[in-house]
């Protein structure tokens, strides 16, 4: 099931299904009080800055991702940098929520027509973790089966958020050939309810119940964005420390946009990426909790610099990782590939000249064309399909 960009009307239903879940979450007055503070910003500011980089400002000195964004691509952008900079996390939390994200897709699905959806999908809730399975067929045995975790800063985010680049996968895995391909997004604790390691034991409880399923871990491709993908990469470090696991390990990791380093020097900031690095400095530190320090390699996998470890915690046909050249998060993620590469494992790389975080995962909303939207989802499937028979 794929469905076309976001549009005006879209955004309009999202925030009428958001002000009812802000009320009862947030209260009125919280609420309020921050609208208020974004006031200069939303009336003032981003018109100011949006016209002048557009229209005052020459080709070559525009921001890589200005020179290549839609006027709509870019207006969304900027909202979304300024929201990450100053929204505290309790707000953001709401906005990603199950509540509000559920409803809009289902206004989604019937203004495209959709009654239901073709792929089916229903909640798991087992002692020690919770998700959501994907599948087409729940009767016949899945020929492929993806673990995502979704992103969020450990703090905000939801399944249901992640829901249509979710369905637009499995659609894309079956055209391309696989009978029943399935998917299980982990629900993992978000932070202040939990902090490390929690969100890591959660989503090994998750990796066991995906390959009862699946049978053969060959047949697992684990995944994730942002620090959704850093809960794998912990994942699969634990796993290469326990040789009873080791065994077990998935044919294949792709990570998108990775939040390799949770705080380190070489995140930094830059003039298109919407995340900053101050932010995720304070959301990493809050996921990472009291008990163990910022650099412990479990909590922030880039301070892992064992090759030997990297080689074992490496899926049967390696890894694949694509991200945007512009991101906070990029040199992060090209030290790791480099390291990878020196443990002597397979590596894929997909990084986007130009590209911000998380774009395969934005451009399915913003994208203007097809060809646009699908193009990171249709590199995954071209992966998926050589590594996973």
């Amino acid at each position: 099931m794929i469905l076309t960009q976001i549009s005006y009307l879209d955004c309009l239903v999202f925030l009428l299904l958001l002000a009812p879940q802000l009320l009862i979450h947030v209260g009125l007055w919280r609420t309020a009080r921050w609208l208020v503070g974004a006031l200069p910003f939303l009336a003032i500011k981003l018109p100011l800055h949006f016209v002048k980089e557009r229209f005052f400002t020459s080709f070559q000195n525009r921001s890589p991702f200005v020179q290549q964004a839609t006027l709509f691509q870019d207006l969304v952008v900027r909202c979304v940098r300024y929201a990450f900079a100053s929204m505290p996390a309790y707000l953001g939390r709401v906005f990603f929520s199950k509540a509000v994200a559920l409803p809009f897709l289902r206004f989604r699905m019937l203004r495209h027509g959709y009654l239901q959806s073709p792929i089916t999908w229903h909640e798991v809730n087992k002692d020690g973790f919770r998700g959501v399975w994907l599948t087409y067929d729940q009767s016949r045995q899945p020929d492929i089966v993806i673990y995502y975790c979704h992103g969020g800063g450990f703090s905000m985010g939801s399944s249901y958020f992640y829901m249509e680049f979710l369905l637009a996968l499995v659609t894309l895995l079956k055209d391309s050939g696989y009978q029943n391909p399935s998917l299980f997004t982990l629900e993992y604790t978000l932070v202040p309810d939990a902090v490390y390691p929690t969100q890591v034991q959660q989503a090994f409880a998750g990796y066991q119940y995906v390959l009862s399923i699946a049978r053969d871990p060959l047949k697992i491709c684990v995944g994730g964005d942002s620090a959704g993908a850093t809960v794998v990469l912990s994942l699969l470090l634990y796993m290469a420390d326990h040789s009873t696991y080791r065994s077990r390990l998935p044919g294949l990791a792709m990570m998108i946009s990775p939040w390799v380093t949770l705080v380190s020097e070489n995140n930094r900031n830059t003039t298109s990426d919407y995340l900053n690095k101050e932010s995720l400095d304070l959301y990493g530190r809050q996921y990472c909790g009291s008990k163990v320090l910022i650099d412990d390699p479990m909590v922030s996998p880039g301070h892992c610099k064992d090759l030997k470890k990297w080689a074992r915690a490496t899926p049967t046909n390696g890894w694949a990782f694509l991200f945007g050249s512009e991101e906070v998060l990029a040199p992060e993620t090209r030290a790791l590939i480099s390291l990878l590469k020196k443990s002597g494992v397979e590596v894929h790389v997909g990084e986007e000249k130009g590209g911000i975080h998380a774009w395969p995962v934005a451009a399915l909303y913003l994208g203007e064309s097809r060809d646009e939207r699908l193009k990171g989802l249709r590199d995954m499937v071209d992966l998926l399909r050589r590594k996973i028979k």
